[in-house]
């Protein structure tokens, strides 16, 4: 029977502590636990997610309603959005996440010393993750999936637009992994929308090991500067593809098409398209008619509007945005060196792209870029961790400790020595 969705109740530092400490205890049993009774609950929260469509569609309309009449943008409203389509999609990520080989109890590097002991390394779980997430209420499938496949316990707090949806779907989660062998509290989401719980949460050093933001750039500079607990942080997305000389034009159109108009509210859409200068009369006309037909609005630097003569002047603020919306921003560039500058300047590290059919000029890209995904004839919107076979994702890393790019399970891992002896000891 489909529940109802009480208002979010208040929530003391105390309250919010205790939180911590279930985790921390269902963290010890849950690293312990077998990847076929891990598997199993993953497959059941999936068939429940399904089974259970009409509860998360009725707590997904309490937030698109407020949403709406907040003012939130059109593509705003599409990262809220749970139709059956998605909710399905996010069912099957946990089914995939099952699939995947379990990295827990992994043991490598085994070396045997002069003494006669075998030293090694055994990939274990973080422990308790905390995740502070925005908009999207997939997030809440998503990353509990991979922190229980990983072994860790996991504290959700998403954002107040979608405090309805993530409460049903976490309550669905929760009582499907329960019934599968799961510790209860292995899955907690923090049931309010006051932000002080964010602060609360971010000083919880005794009993959260790792903090991972999704959201924008506010959220993340709020958790990186308040959290006693180390961050793995998931910046904005300035993604940038490309346009070479040697591109393929019909090649490189259907790229940046995909990767700003496919869905242009999600951090590996495009938002700043670079072209050289002996393709951009040819490229340039091109591209911003089929980019006009889906609405996209380009705002464009001089030589840019030299070509297109109606497009919007860009502003040194377009360069750095991350518009999350049918926004582009369009640059003419001198040569390859000065595109890789470009990204260089203004780029997140999050994920770049090249369009060229010349093999070293790639190459080139491919080393002397950096950021977290570098890729080539392809679209930036494959930056992703279920396209790049990890299953899902619990965000896009955008530093370089521990984890860079895309984090799937052995990211929610570390690794610890472990030393077979015969009774050895130290002289």
């Amino acid at each position: 029977m489909a529940q109802t969705n009480p208002p979010a109740v208040a929530m003391t530092p105390a309250d919010i502590e205790a939180m911590g400490e279930r985790a921390r205890a269902a963290s010890r049993k849950l690293a312990n636990l077998s990847s076929t009774v891990k598997n199993a609950a993953l497959n059941k929260m999936a068939d429940h997610l399904e089974a259970r469509f009409d509860e998360i569609a009725t707590a997904n309309k309490l937030d698109m309603d407020a949403g709406a009449t907040a003012g939130l943008s059109s593509a705003m409203l599409d990262r809220l959005r749970l139709d059956q389509k998605r909710v399905k999609a996010m069912a099957d990520g946990l089914r995939e996440v099952a699939a995947l080989p379990d990295p827990v109890g992994e043991v490598d590097r085994m070396k045997r010393r002069p003494n006669g002991m075998w030293v090694g390394r055994m990939r274990v779980p973080l422990g308790v993750v905390g995740i502070i997430y925005e908009s999207r209420p997939n997030v809440t499938a998503d990353t509990a999936a991979l922190c229980l496949k990983s072994g860790n316990a996991v504290i959700l707090r998403g954002g107040s637009e979608a405090i309805h949806s993530n409460r049903a779907i976490a309550r669905i989660l929760d009582d499907a992994a329960v019934e599968a062998g799961i510790p209860r509290n292995a899955i907690q989401l923090v049931p309010t929308t006051d932000r002080q719980a964010v602060t609360v949460l971010l000083k919880m050093d005794k009993h959260i090991d790792i903090i991972i933001p999704r959201g924008g750039h506010e959220l993340i500079r709020f958790v990186v500067e308040n959290s006693t607990i180390p961050v793995i942080k998931h910046d904005k997305g300035v993604c940038h593809v490309y346009v070479d000389k040697a591109a393929d034009i019909a090649m490189a159109e259907k790229i940046i098409f995909n990767a700003k108009v496919q869905r242009p509210g999600v951090c590996n859409a495009t938002e700043t398209l670079l072209v050289h200068k002996d393709i951009a009369s040819q490229f340039l006309p091109r591209a911003v008619a089929t980019l006009r037909e889906a609405k996209v609005e380009l705002r464009a630097c001089e030589r840019s509007r030299a070509i297109v003569k109606d497009m919007k002047p860009a502003t040194e603020d377009d360069w750095y945005e991350e518009y999350l919306d049918l926004i582009l921003a369009v640059k003419v560039v001198e040569s390859f060196d000065e595109a890789v500058d470009h990204i260089a300047k203004y780029g997140s590290s999050h994920t770049e792209a090249i369009v060229t059919n010349d093999y070293r000029t790639a190459q080139e890209f491919l080393k002397v870029v950096d950021s977290a995904a570098v890729m080539v004839n392809a679209s930036t919107r494959f930056s992703d961790g279920g396209q790049f076979g990890l299953g899902a994702e619990v965000g896009i890393s955008t530093q370089k400790l521990h984890a860079r790019g895309p984090m799937g399970l052995e990211e929610l891992t570390c690794l610890k020595f472990i030393v077979y002896g015969d009774g050895q000891v130290r002289e």
